[in-house]
């Protein structure tokens, strides 16, 4: 650093001994006056620093923990925006201004989570990766058969599926299996219209009708309809109605053998009325298991117009990059194909897309029994709820002893509130800049619950801000539908986070995943017992033991295992009927 005294030494008085003994001393006198000056600077630059890095932290503590009093804004549907639009479905999603609100209960959380993600760590290696070497080692293998075709000569069976569109993708399957033990024809089945979901589509509106026959000939014989002199029928008079309170859930081939073969052979028909999870998976003979995973993941196609769109929505999760991805032609078919000769001139570099499931909505969060912050007011309007859609549970709730909402939480049944969701991506490493693809966004209490997870993942989307409402206006009012393209949104992801592991949706899947993704399709499921004991915590936990075991919690399920006895094979496909070892 130039002294004061260098310019006096350039000029040409300089050489003056007297001058040169006045410099000196003026050197000296500023010197000892000037560093003090500078330290007291420094000091005062540095508590000024610090002051202003204690009201920001503060500022934006404070504005996390406020934000649920603010109006939500309702944000208009467009193509491509960054906000969140929901489509609510009247009262039962109306935002609850007036409640305490589940995230006033981990504001703090989700502070800690916010100055982490600021802080832009590097994500673990293993973040987006399965196991790849034993998940590897299984391929698909369910299209082999090794039977002669089943002549359906016994007679009919009607089927009047229930449920959303899981519910009756899983009644189908089961219900080709029971027409190939019976020996009977199957007439494409129906899909019942329900209060919750509210949809009156049928098989063809959202699978291809004519593959499904003709992939299946060689199993069963399959017809659109009933022969004319067995449609004038009474069915319910005759004894040919076996609805699910006639049959006990999971029934095994033996009872259908021993109560409905009978009533075939006599009738000629049968009709299975609310049709739903009533076909056991253990014990079944092979080459009938094998036949259920046929169906699910070979017979069932999605008709071309939410093939088409599907592949629009994984086009633009990727940002147009044109890539196909490993599921992407068995969920989208030929349009797959379409999709990256349009993108081909301009394709550049895929952008990596996490799937998140939030089983939140009205009917799931009824259902539960568990509460969720909302005080009297949410006890009372999920109480009505239930009255209206399931009574029976109603019932039971009002004439028998059952668990407390605290100890069905403690014991991980109760489904993960959007702001505990998000907690746990945080802590799971994703950094700010992932992109997410929520599905299930109808969500219990509007959209506000949704502003924290847009607080901390900018880059969040739903199917209603990707697509346009022209391209999603097809789509209107058609629930089931509306859930095969987020079906194929979480399918075609390069990682699937799902918050409840008994949803038909998570399930159907993380198994799709499995059966086709060749051991690279990573799928996320949390142990909800473990994270209701974290979750227990979060108003004194610190923010780095909460990631530890948070990742604890979630590494201990991110594992390869074969299908466990009695369990789905839809979820666990890796069993000898359904998937083959290459080791």
């Amino acid at each position: 650093m130039v002294s004061a005294s260098e310019p006096d030494r350039c000029s040409p008085t300089s050489r003056t001994p007297r001058r040169l003994s006045s410099s000196r001393r003026s050197q000296s006198q500023s010197s000892s006056s000037w560093y003090p000056r500078k330290r007291t600077k420094l000091l005062l630059a540095l508590i000024a620093f610090l002051a202003f890095v204690f009201f920001l932290n503060w500022f934006m503590l404070l504005r996390l923990q406020h934000q649920h009093d603010a109006p939500d804004p309702i944000p208009k549907p467009t193509l491509r925006s960054s906000s969140v639009s929901l489509s609510l479905q009247g009262k039962w999603n109306k935002p609850a201004n007036k409640k305490k609100s589940q995230k006033g209960n981990y504001a703090r959380m989700l502070a800690l989570a916010a100055h982490a993600l600021a802080e832009n760590k590097r994500e673990p290696k293993d973040l987006w990766q399965e196991p790849f070497v034993p998940a590897s080692s299984w391929r698909p293998c369910a299209d082999q058969r090794n039977w002669e075709p089943n002549e359906g000569g016994n007679g009919y069976i009607l089927v009047t599926a229930n449920g959303g569109i899981n519910q009756q993708r899983v009644a189908v399957c089961n219900a080709v299996v029971v027409a190939r033990l019976l020996n009977s024809t199957l007439v494409i089945p129906k899909f019942m219209y329900s209060s919750v979901w509210r949809d009156v589509s049928q098989f063809s509106d959202i699978y291809q009708e004519e593959h499904f026959i003709n992939y299946l000939t060689p199993d069963i014989r399959i017809v659109r309809q009933l022969p004319k002199e067995l449609q004038s029928l009474d069915l319910e008079a005759i004894g040919s109605v076996v609805t699910d309170v006639d049959m006990e859930k999971e029934a095994k081939p033996s009872f259908y053998l021993k109560h409905i073969l009978p009533i075939i052979l006599k009738n000629q028909v049968v009709h299975f009325v609310g049709f739903g999870n009533r076909l056991a998976f253990d014990p079944i003979a092979f080459e009938l298991q094998r036949f259920r995973c046929r169906c699910n993941f070979h017979a069932l196609q999605f008709v071309p117009r939410i093939q088409e769109t599907g592949a629009l929505l994984l086009k633009r999760l990727r940002e147009h990059s044109g890539l196909i991805g490993p599921l992407d032609r068995y969920l989208v078919g030929p349009f797959a194909e379409s999709m990256k000769e349009k993108s081909e001139s301009n394709a550049k570099k895929a952008s990596k897309y996490l799937a998140l499931h939030l089983r939140f909505e009205i009917d799931m969060v009824a259902h539960s029994l568990c509460e969720f912050g909302g005080g009297e007011e949410e006890r009372k309007e999920l109480e009505a709820y239930r009255e209206i859609h399931f009574p029976a549970l109603s019932l039971l709730k009002r004439t028998t002893k059952l668990p407390s909402p605290s100890e069905l939480r403690s014991e991980g049944l109760c489904p993960l509130t959007p702001e505990e969701s998000i907690l746990m991506l945080a802590a799971l490493g994703f950094n700010r800049k992932t992109h997410i693809y929520v599905a299930g966004s109808n969500l219990y209490g509007g959209g506000s619950r949704l502003v924290a997870l847009t607080n901390l993942y900018p880059k969040l989307v739903t199917k209603e801000n990707l697509l346009s409402s022209s391209e999603l206006e097809p789509f209107a009012n058609y629930s089931s539908q509306l859930a095969a393209l987020d079906f194929i949104g979480c399918t075609a992801s390069d990682a699937f986070a799902m918050t409840d592991s008994g949803s038909q949706l998570s399930s159907l899947v993380s198994g799709y995943r499995i059966y086709y993704g060749g051991g690279r399709m990573p799928t996320i499921r949390p142990n909800k017992r473990r994270l209701a004991s974290i979750f227990m915590k979060n108003s004194t936990i610190e923010w780095r033991v909460f990631e530890q075991r948070v990742r604890k919690a979630v590494r201990q399920t991110k594992h390869v295992q074969t299908r466990p006895k009695a369990r789905s094979v839809y979820r666990y496909p890796r069993c000898k009927e359904c998937m083959c070892r290459t080791d």
